[in-house]
């Protein structure tokens, strides 16, 4: 095994590395010993005492993405190749029932940070924000195909989605595209027998949101004979599973003409015909309903806050779209409420569900909470593969 070049790092940093956290910050490094580049694979030490391995970036905030605690293995193909099959396994297991439309390598909560490559029929979905990955995308693309269609996947193609900002904070240029053979940009999926057009090239994140499949399930499942409104529908995710569940109506609504199309084309697809859709910004929309007008209302807006900077704001924002729902719902209602940003924590995010049920003089009675879907795990050493939270409550008169 070819030598790494070393960082040493000063104490601050050694108790989160040795609890499992995944990304060492570049105000613990204290010294770099050799000449790595970007992408170059580092031991990092504290003293004389060995931590961990990982990738190395020169600019990026995180200064190395930690792959491994054993400073014996060697990062190489037979390295990821293990770590696909490990990831394949537990979707296996956790995901029998969508193979075809999952998650397959969710970064850090795979233990392959800086890497996300997500599953629709043949075409494999990826995104690289490392430069460790980048540099060894042709094996890292050869080895997951290769573990796929040795267990008999039908999986042929690679889309790469790089195109998120998040590449540039490692030095990394944005782009779009086929790796080599070029297949369909245009899939249709199937989520617990919901059938779903999904546009790789062009949607949101890779195409859809995985995260919420549980979730749309869970709406599914409580929504015969209500009168559902879904706000932020998107593409009709949840608007569809209520449908499908028997709802009595379904009202969806989003702001975006475009989305509300796709959401359209979905419920055909699916000859859903108690669906009406409302283009509408979902702040204004809920002051023109009446009180009790809807039996359920779900609230999966994008994600007010993307840094702790903001998060303060960005409780207000769940503040006022809550009460408002609240206000509306019949007695006896039911609210699906979430966030799928990591900086509003739960503690902040059910502070606000309390400040909002107490202001409009209401009881929350929990059904479920649940995060993202397994596909998306979370690993319980590293805060950050944690950041969908749902809550489902029936919401009741005060006592």
């Amino acid at each position: 095994m070819t030598k790494r070049a070393v960082i040493r790092i000063d104490e601050k940093g050694k108790p989160f590395l040795e609890k499992g956290q995944m990304w060492l910050f570049r105000n613990n490094v204290k010294e770099v010993i050799g000449s790595p580049v970007d992408g170059d694979a580092v031991d990092i030490y504290c003293h004389d005492q060995y931590l961990a391995t990982g990738f190395y970036s020169e600019i990026s905030h995180i200064a190395v993405r930690i792959l491994t605690h054993h400073k014996e293995e060697a990062i190489d193909r037979v390295f990821f190749q293990k770590r696909f099959a490990l990831a394949w396994s537990y979707r296996r297991r956790t995901e029998r029932n969508n193979l075809d439309n999952c998650r397959l390598i969710f970064g850090d909560g795979d233990g392959l940070g800086g890497l996300t490559v997500d599953r629709y029929n043949d075409v494999l979905v990826t995104q690289i924000i490392s430069a460790g990955m980048e540099k060894r995308k042709d094996m890292l693309y050869e080895t997951l195909l290769d573990v796929l269609q040795k267990d008999g996947q039908n999986v042929r193609y690679v889309y790469e989605r790089n195109d998120v900002r998040a590449r540039e904070k490692e030095g990394l240029s944005l782009y779009k595209g086929f790796w080599k053979e070029k297949g369909s940009t245009m899939q249709v999926i199937q989520e617990n027998g919901l059938r779903l057009h999904v546009d790789i090239e062009n949607g949101q994140k890779t195409g859809y949101f995985l995260d919420q499949k549980r979730n749309r399930m869970i709406v599914r499942q409580i929504a015969e004979g209500l009168r559902v409104c879904d706000c932020f529908t998107h593409t009709g995710g949840f608007a569809l599973n209520a449908a499908m569940g028997k709802a009595a109506e379904v009202s969806a609504v989003d702001v975006s003409a475009e989305a509300l199309k796709e959401a359209k084309a979905n419920a055909l697809l699916n000859h859903l015909d108690n669906v009406s859709f409302v283009q509408a910004d979902v702040f204004d929309y809920l002051d023109t309903l009446e009180e009790g007008q809807f039996d359920c209302i779900i609230l999966d807006p994008p994600a007010f806050t993307k840094n702790r900077r903001t998060a303060d704001h960005a409780y207000q924002g769940y503040l006022t779209i809550n009460r408002k729902a609240i206000r509306v719902l019949r007695n006896g209602g039911y609210l699906a409420t979430c966030s799928c940003s990591r900086y509003m924590e739960n503690a902040m995010f059910e502070a606000m569900l309390k400040e909002a049920s107490a202001d409009e003089h209401a009881v929350l009675r929990q059904i479920v909470i649940s995060q993202q879907n397994a596909d998306h795990p979370v690993v319980w050493t590293m805060d950050e593969t944690s950041y969908l939270k749902f809550y489902v409550f029936q919401v009741l008169p005060q006592w």
